[in-house]
């Protein structure tokens, strides 16, 4: 394949805080061989022509709305990934050029990949499927600090289950968020029972920065791809366009009736 998956390390850095929450029992561990398999799927894409650059440094923006599709690659996540890798063209396709795209992923207790800005739906795919989950805490703000820094970040789409880290933390970025006017969307998986207890504090986080909550189903990619086509409608052109889309988007309709409630 000409165009390989195109991945960047960056730093298992959190947003600087005063308190740090007590250390999260890790979720269950993978047998070496896969983490090994996960950690050199990461790795083989170092240093591509297009590489997004290290964190602290400024990418060219070529002033088109950008994206950033954040998710929990922790390793009870894999079925849930495995959804997820298989759509996350629908983010790109919904209006083709328009919108610019970066995965953001963590697993292993760290943000591990954060991608270069592209608006083409195969190497978004491609990107995707080299990612594999890793056992670790989860990393959501790292993702948040890094959409902050990035020109032209308008909505940030994360989909997870369980929140980690610290809600201070979260609610300072999500408030520098809403003044930014980035928008965060939870797609909150809660095939889990235990994910069920942060239900509240990704919607508080959500809210904060006009975003919303949405639920996400690892057994109807169908549905994911609608609302990942909607939400990509919205980061081009906000309210406004998903009315006009909404008699053609069935994900449309979802989106504007939570927005409309903020959660």
């Amino acid at each position: 394949m000409a165009d390989k998956p195109n991945f960047v390390l960056v730093p298992d850095s959190d947003p600087a805080s005063t308190s740090a929450p007590p250390p999260a029992p890790v979720r269950a561990a993978v047998p070496v061989l896969a983490r090994l398999r996960a950690l050199v799927g990461i790795a083989g894409g170092l240093l591509p022509r297009d590489a997004e650059l290290p964190e602290g440094a400024t990418s060219a923006w070529n002033g088109r709305p950008r994206l950033v599709f954040g998710f929990d690659a922790t390793a009870s996540r894999e079925p849930a990934w495995a959804t997820a890798r298989q759509v996350t063209d629908a983010l790109v396709r919904a209006l083709p050029g328009e919108l610019d795209v970066a995965l953001a992923v963590h697993g292993g207790s760290r943000l591990h990949t954060f991608t270069s800005f592209t608006a083409d739906a195969s190497t978004l795919r491609d990107r995707a499927a080299g990612i594999s989950c890793i056992a670790g805490h989860t990393r959501l703000l790292p993702i948040l600090s890094r959409s902050l820094a990035a020109p032209g970040v308008r909505v940030v789409t994360y989909i997870g289950d369980v929140f980690e880290e610290s809600p201070g933390q979260g609610r300072r970025l999500a408030d520098d968020m809403g003044r930014r006017g980035i928008k965060l969307i939870v797609l909150h998986d809660v095939a889990d029972w235990n994910a069920r207890r942060d239900a509240e504090l990704f919607l508080d986080l959500a809210r904060r920065t006009g975003g919303c909550v949405l639920p996400f189903d690892a057994n109807a990619p169908g549905r994911l791809r609608e609302l990942l086509a909607a939400v990509a409608v919205y980061a081009v052109g906000g309210e406004a366009l998903l009315e006009k889309r909404r008699g053609e988007m069935p994900g449309a309709v979802v989106l504007l009736r939570q927005l409309g409630g903020r959660g």
